[in-house]
């Protein structure tokens, strides 16, 4: 345990090129699962929980952790399969996503693997737990699962995200309609999250589901005449991704003459402060941490103003 730990500090502040790490794990079987060693905080042992009162039925309990109240979410149940028993050999994966932090219990933790995105595959529709996975990828003629956590998490702790349209600025909302932004994100829990704050403004949502399909669709754009970084209010992109992650596609955009001007928006659940350096390091024109429907909004607005040539409001 004290290895995986180690390992795991270390790691999270790899800053690499188009390659991720998995932490991988088990739940009751022999099946491998996996998440990004960026989101994981520490392992540890299952401490004490505090039961919680009317808590959803998915969170086994509260632990004390450094000082703070961290839910405990059982991981199985979570995504579908029998509950976890909690026992003295269980361990946690304390995780950061959304500026929030949660450990889910699960079975045993295996070891750390560094891969190459382009090893990184979405989920055969035939997966019976499809519904909660990312991706998968192969090792060893073995099959790792890497689990949707955004959606795992949106489920147990939903939250409104759509906007508000009286609180919309008349002149924006007939600014926006018909602008374009095209998401480049993997979840499909965060293209819903997004599409449904956007919807208020008309504004059309283009998608694909990895950098390397976003890539392709700008460049179709760009061979077929069209001036891409005015076409587009922003392109708004996940930073982990099957095949090519965000910080790949922003550098391909800045490399292509054609879409270096695009608008790039780094949307991700990472922890802030790494992808403020991501974004300097890459060429990124903003940060979003997900998910914050009133600072995309905001962010959205300033974007609609620019482009319009609307004042700036006093």
């Amino acid at each position: 345990m004290a290895g995986v730990l180690d390992s795991v500090d270390s790691r999270t502040r790899l800053v690499g090129a188009n390659r991720l790490e998995l932490l991988m794990f088990k739940l009751h079987s022999n099946q491998l699962f996996a998440i990004n060693v960026f989101k994981v905080q520490e392992v540890l042992r299952l401490p004490k929980l505090t039961s919680l009162p009317g808590h959803h039925p998915h969170v086994v309990g509260v632990a004390h952790l450094r000082g703070q109240a961290v839910s405990v979410i059982n991981l199985a149940q979570a995504v579908g399969m029998p509950p976890l028993e909690p026992t003295p050999e269980s361990n946690l994966i304390v995780t950061e996503y959304n500026s929030t932090v949660q450990a889910f219990l699960v079975g045993s933790v295996e070891r750390i693997v560094n891969l190459n995105w382009e090893d990184i595959m979405p989920p055969p529709r035939t997966s019976g737990r499809q519904h909660y996975l990312t991706a998968i990828t192969r090792m060893e003629d073995r099959i790792i699962e890497i689990i949707d956590v955004e959606k795992v998490l949106a489920e147990i702790n939903p939250y409104s995200i759509a906007l508000d349209p009286s609180q919309l600025e008349e002149e924006i909302v007939n600014a926006a309609q018909g602008m374009e932004i095209l998401m480049v994100d993997d979840s499909p829990t965060a293209i819903t999250q997004v599409r449904q704050t956007l919807e208020p403004l008309g504004i059309i949502l283009h998608t694909a589901t990895n950098g390397k399909k976003g890539l392709q669709q700008l460049q179709a754009w760009a061979d077929a005449g069209e001036d891409v970084p005015n076409k587009l209010l922003m392109l708004i992109t996940d930073a982990e991704m099957p095949e090519m992650d965000g910080y790949s596609l922003t550098t391909a955009v800045r490399e292509d003459k054609r879409l270096s001007d695009t608008f790039v928006v780094l949307h991700t659940s990472m922890s802030g402060n790494f992808n403020k350096a991501m974004v300097q390091k890459v060429g990124c024109d903003d940060f979003l941490s997900k998910f914050q429907p009133k600072l995309l909004a905001e962010l959205v607005e300033r974007r609609v103003r620019e482009k319009a040539g609307l004042p700036a409001p006093q």
